[in-house]
């Protein structure tokens, strides 16, 4: 029996690729600017290190911002030992357990520096050690220097690293990656704007946002809906897949892969922005799943409602298994149905639009 399988769009490729811990997301920045670039929209970019890429309106309609952050978790190091080896934390939430026994790529001044993250080996530890869950203080980089001096040399305090490792296409159109938190989101953005410009554009302006620092303090959305002051805009992040072992679908919805996006609703989200997103997705044909948050999303939504006087703001999501993970993965048919769903939404914005309540 034949199984499907789809390829991992090429862009979306290079993002996973590219890293980009929170607050050094430059070489990723770099690669959605260019893909950005190649289809004619308006790029740029901010000290913070967001960017934009702008298509023209056609109508004088809304300005419309769909923000993905950009950065990923990742690592920093805090201090070089005189044996040689790194001490560090998370840059962003990590689960130690899945960082014993990872390669990683630390990015130094002079360039990639590849180590692994070790701890004292299983067989040396006590009894009672074994049953405790390792705390990021247990585990240590080893680069491979022969003792602190040499390791000074090769990287310093304060530079960062990513888990080392190729995107993984796996059957029936799904791919697991590192970063898929989020630059899915920032790609969908990228990939909702190319749709608006492929088609002549919207009635108003569509600006995608690949915003800084979501994973520590959701400083790129905030500076950049304040500088853009938005009509209305959409968070594009990932949500927790509820089809893996373990997953109550009671408590945690059902967003199964091959669902669609999941527009979101609650304290926090403009309503009109929920329903005009539910309203174009029935329209267009395009499945989705519905999920609810009583107080705050936890994404850029968050950030971008409150900003200046406010901005009426959606959060869609793409389900996601294994987040924060470096084997965090996702189906490629609900990618491609999100940036549908987020165009046409562009496209149907009535010119003057008014979320006013």
């Amino acid at each position: 029996m034949s199984i499907p399988s789809v390829s991992i769009p090429s862009v979306l490729r290079s993002l996973l690729t590219a890293p980009g811990p929170s607050g050094y997301e430059a070489t990723a920045a770099a690669v959605w600017r260019e893909a950005a670039s190649a289809f004619g929209a308006q790029v740029a970019g901010d000290v913070m290190g967001s960017s934009t890429a702008r298509v023209a309106g056609t109508a004088g309609g809304p300005t419309l911002a769909i923000v993905g952050h950009i950065d990923e978790i990742g690592l920093i190091v805090t201090s070089i030992e005189d044996g040689g080896m790194l001490r560090f934390t998370g840059v962003g939430g990590w689960d130690p357990q899945v960082l014993i026994g990872q390669r990683v790529e630390l990015q130094s001044k002079g360039g990639a520096v590849q180590g692994v993250i070790g701890r004292k080996p299983i067989h040396l530890l006590e009894a009672d050690d074994r049953k405790k869950v390792q705390e990021l203080k247990a585990l240590h980089i080893d680069v491979g220097a022969k003792d602190g001096e040499q390791a000074a040399s090769m990287v310093r305090v304060g530079d960062v690293a990513v888990i080392a490792g190729e995107p993984l296409e796996l059957p029936n159109g799904r791919a697991a990656s590192r970063a898929m938190d989020n630059r899915l989101g920032c790609f969908v953005a990228l990939e909702a704007g190319r749709l608006v410009a492929e088609r002549g554009g919207a009635p108003g302006d569509v600006v995608a946002i690949a915003a800084v620092q979501e994973e520590t303090t959701f400083g790129g959305s905030r500076t950049s809906a304040h500088a853009l002051e938005p009509d209305l805009a959409i968070a594009v992040d990932v949500t927790h897949a509820t089809d893996a072992p373990g997953l109550d679908e009671s408590e945690h919805g059902r967003h199964r892969f091959g669902s669609g996006p999941v527009i979101e609703r609650g304290s926090n989200l403009h309503p009109a922005v929920s329903e005009l997103l539910i309203e174009v997705a029935e329209a267009e044909g395009i499945p989705y799943t519905l999920a609810a948050s009583a107080r705050h999303t936890g994404t850029d939504a968050d950030a971008i409602h409150i900003s200046r006087g406010g901005v009426p703001t959606g959060l869609v999501s793409l389900p996601l298994r294994y987040m924060h993970s470096p084997v965090e993965m996702v189906d490629l048919g609900d990618v491609a149905a999100t940036a549908r769903l987020l165009a046409a939404f562009a496209m149907s914005l009535p010119v003057d639009a008014g979320f006013e309540r």
